[in-house]
């Protein structure tokens, strides 16, 4: 049997509570009545309804206020709230948009206004809650799919290093070499795509190490070396002299070099130059990295830099032919982030993008 929907019903005149609530009655619904305004919140985290019927003027804290406080709260903000008043309707209408009411029912209360209004807004929470539903579902699935990739990827990226070591054959060699190195990329992917999950779980936690910057560049210079000579691309490094180091989380941080070399080689043309450049800069004696990836591929044209780093812009730059986007840049961002970095984009005159990250 389906659950009865809850509707709290919160109102500081115990007369109109109780004729609220019988006109409610025959609907079978599981109601809750306030007499305070104060208390909603209490209750809203004890029995999370599916509708609140709030009274526009009640002592203490009026409808307006309780309504922006829940609209502004995460956990609540999705509850459709109703405002009832006795108050000019344009006027209450006008500040109840503005405070985040769903709809209005002006006193006296008629009972069908009054259920025709809430089997509406329950109609909508019902959907909302499905949507939400299916989206989880679907993030689960992908996530599951995602997990269960990383088995054959790694097979394929042993099996191919084991053959890569044992041939004699150059140009099956080569070959060996574009198969890892392309199971490197997706193995990167897939990491990616988890690491996302996690961070946006909020379950992710930072390792922070003392890390030698130079050092970590030119680590990922070896592997990506191999990608550019393949693409007659110049990598280029610009480093300090000497090295200085910084509490990082080493492995976040290799990523997030990985993924702008990766996306830059990516699109670059043959014959061109990708630059990383590394300096430091310095706020109350402690240096602080600022750290360009220059590559002289095709760009990002204004409008979309701010929106390259976002999960969910991502479909609709790929649909507009926007190059050099994908959730390696999503990632990078939530990583810099959760290092109290900043990444952004600009444009590489007369041509290409440079990537900066600054922490």
């Amino acid at each position: 049997m389906r659950p009865h929907s809850k509707i709290l019903i919160v109102d500081d005149e115990q007369s109109q509570r109780i004729k609220l609530e019988s006109m409610l009655r025959q609907e079978n619904y599981d109601i809750t009545l306030l007499a305070d305004g104060k208390e909603i919140f209490t209750e809203l985290a004890r029995t999370m309804p599916d509708l609140i019927i709030l009274d526009l003027m009640m002592p203490g804290m009026d409808g307006f206020e309780i309504c922006r406080r829940i609209k502004t709260d995460a956990q609540f903000q999705n509850i459709p709230i109703i405002l009832v008043t006795i108050l000019d309707t344009k006027k209450a209408l006008t500040q109840g948009i503005d405070a985040g009411a769903d709809d209005f029912l002006q006193k006296p209360v008629t009972s069908l206004e009054l259920r025709a209004r809430v089997r509406s807004m329950l109609r909508i929470k019902k959907q909302y809650d499905e949507l939400q539903a299916t989206l989880q579902m679907r993030e689960e699935l992908s996530n599951m799919i995602v997990h269960d990739m990383s088995s054959p990827i790694i097979s394929v990226l042993l099996h191919a290093t084991l053959m890569e070591e044992k041939t004699k054959d150059a140009e099956l060699k080569k070959h060996l070499e574009m198969i890892r190195l392309s199971a490197e990329r997706l193995d990167s992917f897939v990491n990616d795509m988890l690491m996302l999950a996690k961070m946006e779980e909020s379950k992710l936690r930072l390792n922070p190490t003392t890390v030698d910057i130079n050092k970590i560049v030119l680590e990922a210079e070896k592997h990506f070396s191999i990608i550019a000579n393949s693409k007659n691309i110049e990598l280029k490094l610009v480093l300090p002299n000497p090295s200085f180091t910084m509490q990082l989380d080493r492995n976040l941080f290799w990523r997030v070099i990985g993924n702008l070399l990766a996306n830059a080689l990516q699109y670059s043309p043959s014959g061109s130059t990708v630059t990383l450049s590394l300096t430091t800069k310095y706020t109350d004696n402690k240096p602080h990295l600022y750290m360009q990836v220059i590559d002289q591929g095709s760009g990002i044209p204004e409008e979309y830099r701010n929106r390259v780093f976002e999960k969910f812009e991502v479909v609709d730059l790929k649909k507009q032919g926007i190059v050099q986007v994908g959730l390696g840049l999503t990632f990078c961002k939530m990583a810099v982030d959760a290092h109290g970095g900043i990444i952004s984009v600009h444009p590489n005159h007369p041509k290409g993008s440079i990537f900066i990250v600054e922490i």
